[in-house]
């Protein structure tokens, strides 16, 4: 993870002498025991090759003068707060010197043990580059068969020239075609309801060209892995086209193609204290806002709750307030029998009221949803999520009450902060 900030930070300067001293030792080495055992994010010893004090003498690093007191400067960055608190220790250990504290700008801090994300590979070496797509004179009837043939989410959508003009997904279809559901509901469909919508439409008589998102954010297959990160970071986008120079759709680039090359890195080094916010486990990033139903909840809550929170994916718990399952609308769907289906459909679209049934979410829930306390680190969250193929992670207490939760959208955003207050800058 990297951060990016320019608040409440400051840079805390130590002018001495290289032979100053402290109960004995090395007093640039007293300080630096010293700001380590505060927990500050490091400091700097820079030794200089000439200058002059307050005695008015001249010292330097010639080779026939190797003894002279040359000049040190120790630089520490951090918080306002842990500068201000080490300030009084390190006031009586400087007995001749300067300290200085100044405002400073960050720009980016970053360490092997934040950052797990290997952003100098190529998107060329990440990105799916076995791509269907689509032409925009094309009917979304035919985009929709294509995303259900070959169980995808969105299509890029290419000219003649293979150009990419645009992008077409399930929510694009949703939004402006009047498709009732997501591909994640719908793929769990049989042959005679996928053939019914595709019926309507096709007689909607729309093209892929009036419903395509446009235009397209899009990462040059060159590009790094950090800079493709940090455009969908901004743009909030789950997955982006990639292309040569020559504009030629090359492949697509996923959250999840992303998150694969992520790799915890295991340290016994602990690490300084939190330093501007850096997220590093996933109570730091999880969202509070749980949408939680209980296991004798009936059908009309459950839809109820998925409309309020509109979330595709519902956290179960049981009399005693414990994780116990977690329940998502292509469970409604495709657990509910066949003559609800639609209804169902229409219900979780906000079209209309969802069919009487003796069902609860104890009978449509998945059990032992993934779990974790709110103290993992984000590389490992990312690990487990990919090797259990789970798009959210809950995190609860040692009770199994639920405190929040993780996505793999929480979890891409971690990997890079993008500043907020250094204006509309290109990264």
């Amino acid at each position: 993870m990297e951060t990016q900030s320019t608040k409440n930070v400051k840079c805390l300067k130590i002018y001495i002498g290289e032979n100053d001293l402290w109960r004995g030792k090395a007093l640039f080495l007293s300080l630096l025991e010293t700001l380590r055992t505060a927990g500050l994010a490091g400091a700097t010893v820079t030794r200089g090759l000439a200058g002059f004090g307050a005695r008015s003498r001249i010292h330097t690093s010639s080779i026939i003068r190797l003894s002279e007191d040359l000049p040190l400067v120790i630089e520490v960055i951090d918080s306002t707060e842990k500068i201000e608190a080490v300030l009084e220790t390190i006031y009586p250990m400087v007995r001749e010197g300067l300290i200085t504290l100044e405002d400073v700008q960050i720009l980016k801090y970053t360490h092997r043990g934040l950052n797990p994300l290997p952003g100098d590979r190529l998107v060329r070496d990440v990105m799916s580059s076995q791509v269907k797509s689509i032409t925009p004179e094309s009917s979304v009837a035919q985009a929709w068969s294509v995303m259900i043939a070959n169980r995808l989410k969105s299509l890029p959508v290419v000219d003649e020239k293979s150009q990419v003009v645009g992008m077409i997904t399930d929510e694009d279809l949703i939004e402006r075609a009047g498709l009732l559901q997501r591909f994640s509901i719908a793929k769990h469909l049989d042959t005679e309801q996928l053939e019914a919508e595709l019926r309507d439409l096709t007689e909607s008589k729309q093209l892929v060209k009036d419903v395509m998102t446009t235009p397209v954010i899009m990462s040059f297959e060159d590009a790094t892995l950090s800079q493709a990160v940090t455009l969908m970071k901004k743009h909030h986008l789950k997955r982006i086209p990639v292309i040569d120079h020559k504009g030629n759709l090359k492949g697509v680039l996923s959250r999840f193609d992303i998150l694969q090359q992520v790799i915890p890195i295991e340290s016994t080094q602990p690490l300084a204290g939190p330093f501007l916010n850096v997220p590093e486990l996933v109570g730091q990033i999880m969202s509070p806002e749980i949408p939680l139903v209980k296991e004798n909840d009936r059908l009309e809550k459950l839809i109820e709750t998925f409309l309020k929170h509109h979330s595709h994916r519902l956290i179960v718990v049981d009399e005693q307030n414990r994780v116990s399952g977690i329940l998502s609308d292509a469970d409604v769907v495709n657990r509910l029998p066949d003559q609800h289906k639609f209804t169902i459909l229409s219900a979780l679209m906000n079209r209309g009221k969802p069919p009487i049934s003796m069902m609860v979410a104890r009978d449509l829930m998945s059990k032992d949803p993934i779990q974790a306390a709110p103290d993992l680190p984000i590389p490992n969250a990312i690990q487990m999520m990919i090797e259990q193929g789970r798009k959210l992670l809950v995190i609860v207490d040692d009770d199994k009450h639920p405190l929040g939760i993780v996505d793999r959208q929480r979890l891409l955003e971690a990997l890079i902060i993008v500043p907020h207050d250094l204006g509309n800058q290109t990264i």
